[in-house]
């Protein structure tokens, strides 16, 4: 792992990836669904590029640069103590209200393994001096943000797609210690994901 040095603080999140089928499955579904038939040059409905479809199982904030290393410490200690999981993408919903709905897609399987593993990297982050959003942690990954871009309906259909919707089953093998950073796309500004840092679960060897 290596810092970067050129700033001050890096804002930072603990990731667990969905596997490239699991991605590629769900990514036919998404495809179809209302919010993605609406996005159009000029006419953003914010999804959620591919590439960066995660479950947050930890969220830190602004880290000061120099304390990154503690963390990526922090999640490797937790991480080794763990064993992996198995995951699968299934059923949908939105947070927040009708003007502002953000569209996500759940998680079955090992799923109280995966809250428990949330649970004791907050209480592992925290003992060390960070700020650690210590919400009830609600797996799940971020479809789109389109806000009134679409209507209610629309919102409404797109949940009971997803409702039924089941994708095949990973192993979920390592915590990955990620910084986002937003940067201007053509369709606007988007937030890049980078891995500073990647645990396995289990013990080295």
């Amino acid at each position: 792992m290596a810092a970067d040095d050129s700033r001050p603080t890096q804002r930072l999140f603990i990731a667990v990836d969905p596997s490239a089928e699991a991605v590629d499955h769900l990514g036919v579904v998404v495809d179809g669904l209302r919010v993605s038939l609406a996005n159009a040059p000029g006419r953003s409905t914010r999804l959620t590029r591919r590439e960066n479809w995660h479950i947050t199982v930890a969220f830190l904030g602004d880290v000061p640069t120099a304390r990154v290393p503690v963390a990526a410490a922090v999640m490797q200690e937790v991480a080794a103590g763990l064993v992996p999981l198995r995951l699968y993408v299934a059923g949908g919903g939105t947070f927040g209200g009708r003007r502002d709905p953000i569209l996500w897609a759940g998680i079955g399987g090992e799923v109280d393994a995966l809250r428990r593993l949330a649970r004791l990297l907050q209480r592992s982050l925290r003992r060390a001096r960070f700020r650690v959003d210590d919400r009830p942690p609600r797996p799940h990954l971020t479809i789109a943000r389109p806000g009134s871009r679409v209507t209610p309906e629309d919102i409404a259909a797109d949940v009971a797609t997803l409702t039924a919707y089941e994708g095949p089953q990973w192993t979920a093998s390592a915590l990955r210690l990620m910084r986002s950073e937003m940067v201007q796309l053509p369709t606007g500004p988007a937030p890049r994901y980078t891995a500073v840092a990647t645990a396995p679960l289990g013990p080295a060897g």
